[in-house]
């Protein structure tokens, strides 16, 4: 029986060889998922300072598939949806699954749907960024924020009362605790307009480059040795640049509308068709004078 060369041509189309590099970034993905279900794990098992360490090993995996994905091209649809699933797994269910070993668990069935809360607000937020990450009728600007505190900004966020208490600091009551991981939630679903820093330039001048070194190093070598402090401060300042970043969009945003108002206005006036009465006392003022 004679096979058909077009079935032929299209299994090796199917099945043809996946480059390296569009390897690379998933495995970065994958790693950050392990990551995050060991976080898990050892939060049922009591070890908290490992667990939350665990998520912000994750969250700075996810910092960086994207990026190595962009630097060699590795960019897929398959990639994309990889990268969905492990944050939801990674700054959704493990943060609130660890707040609830940790306190929530103390509330029964209310710490429980507080951290069910945060979980499925996570999922929700990274939806509603799969939906319009594409939305042609985004203006400009709008590409330099985020909709509502990103996934692994927020599972960074709400846990810390954690790092707070790793400070010493007395455990707050576990009401308090829900509250804020219902707050946090709320920032992540909500409309709030939040900087993302993604169209800032990301070449450094010259002579720029060894005090960028060593700020690197410094900051990484005080994240190892005052982990929870750092993570405390960090915390605390993003948040309270939050309302910075709304005042930077509507800024952007009244600019926006008072250049196509302007624009508008002077199509109009382009378009406006010559009055009769000029053009008739334009006609007269041409004629000799001894017609007038």
């Amino acid at each position: 029986m004679a096979i058909d060369p077009k079935y032929l041509e299209l299994r090796r189309r199917r099945f043809r060889p996946i480059p390296v590099r569009m390897l690379v970034p998933n495995f970065i993905t994958l790693l950050a998922i392990c990551a995050g279900l060991t976080a898990i794990r050892l939060s049922t098992e009591a070890r908290m300072e490992l667990a939350v360490a665990a998520i912000v090993f994750a969250a700075v995996l996810d910092g960086i598939d994207g990026r190595v994905a962009r630097m060699i091209k590795g960019q897929s649809k398959f990639g994309a949806e990889l990268d969905s699933l492990a944050d939801f797994v990674n700054f959704g269910v493990a943060p609130g699954l660890i707040l609830y070993f940790w306190q929530l668990h103390q509330l029964k069935d209310g710490g429980w749907i507080a951290a069910m809360i945060f979980a499925i607000s996570g999922g929700l937020r990274l939806a509603r960024f799969n939906a319009t990450m594409d939305d042609p009728n985004k203006p400009a600007y709008a590409a330099n924020y985020f909709t509502g505190v990103p996934a692994p900004a927020g599972a960074i966020a709400v846990l810390l009362p954690i790092y707070l208490a790793f400070l010493g600091l007395p455990q707050p009551p576990a009401m308090l605790t829900a509250a804020y991981t219902l707050v946090i939630g709320f920032l992540m679903v909500s409309r709030l307009p939040v900087f993302s820093g993604k169209m800032v330039r990301m070449r450094v001048p010259p002579e720029m480059v060894l005090p960028v070194f060593v700020s690197v190093v410094l900051f990484i070598a005080l994240l190892i040795g005052y982990p929870w402090m750092i993570l405390s401060i960090g915390t605390v300042l993003y948040l309270l640049s939050l309302p910075w970043g709304w005042k930077s969009y509507h800024d952007h945003k009244r600019k926006a509308e008072a250049i196509a108002a302007t624009a508008t206005v002077a199509t109009g006036a382009a378009a406006e068709p010559p009055s009769p009465f000029l053009s008739a006392a334009a006609d007269d003022s041409d004629r000799p004078a001894r017609l007038n």
